[in-house]
């Protein structure tokens, strides 16, 4: 089996043990891979469990190739030879995967940060499996995983935070609007979007808010019915 970077022969001189190693590092990776995108997928985000395995196993892949494939020429004093550039660039690729799922909604919401951090470091964790640092990449993804799950429990700062829609008709006044803002007040909330829309002396709000607590409809109902000019009130 493979032990120290001594021991590492080119392709043509590898056991069949030592190919069999090379296959459980990317198997491991693969399932570790899927842990990580379950927590994902259950949240019904961009990137699952088939893409956080792919990442995995491809890093595995990239590592084994990167560490084992190039042994001869630096054993001949290749020069320029380096067995950390595969594998260096694997951080640079995903990347641009992660770009990939991290939009800005509306004018100040951006989604897909976790999601993209948890693919940077899936590839984390199938480059330690692939060096065959099996113990990191198995702490790696219980702290990925347990992480997310605790604090999806005990959120804290703006996860603790609910995102809401509220849309108002009502008439365009200074003192309904004074009275809008007092209820946003009162529950901590920060406008993140809104739209305005007029219409003779009627206003249309739109506006996604941030609050502590949620809108209830009890709440709902006992504005409108505080205030004669309001038509009508969604959350």
């Amino acid at each position: 089996m493979l032990t120290g970077l001594t021991s590492f022969l080119p392709e043509d001189q590898l056991t069949i043990y030592d190919n069999l190693e090379f296959l459980i590092r990317i198997i491991l990776s693969g399932v570790l891979g899927i842990l990580i995108g379950l927590e994902r997928t259950k949240r019904q985000k961009e990137a699952g469990i088939r893409t956080h395995c792919i990442i995995a196993c491809s890093a595995a892949v990239f590592m084994i190739v990167s560490k084992y494939a190039f042994v001869d020429g630096m054993a001949e004093g290749v020069r320029g030879a380096d067995q950390a550039r595969i594998a260096a660039q694997v951080v640079s690729g995903i990347s641009f995967l992660g770009a990939g799922v991290i939009f800005k909604h509306g004018n100040a919401t951006i989604r897909g940060l976790t999601t993209a951090a948890g693919m940077w470091a899936t590839s984390a964790v199938g480059l330690a499996i692939g060096a065959g640092m099996y113990w990191v990449g198995l702490f790696e993804t219980a702290a990925i995983v347990g992480s997310q799950l605790f604090l999806h429990r005990f959120p804290v700062g703006n996860d603790a935070m609910t995102q809401q829609t509220v849309i108002v008709w009502m008439e365009d006044s200074a003192a309904y609007h004074a009275a809008l803002e007092e209820l946003l007040a009162s529950h901590q909330g920060q406008v993140m979007e809104s739209t305005v829309q007029r219409v003779d002396k009627s206003v249309r709000l739109n506006l996604t808010v941030r609050l502590e607590e949620p809108f209830t409809h009890a709440e709902a109902m006992a504005f409108f019915s505080a205030h004669p000019g309001v038509e009508k009130i969604e959350v």
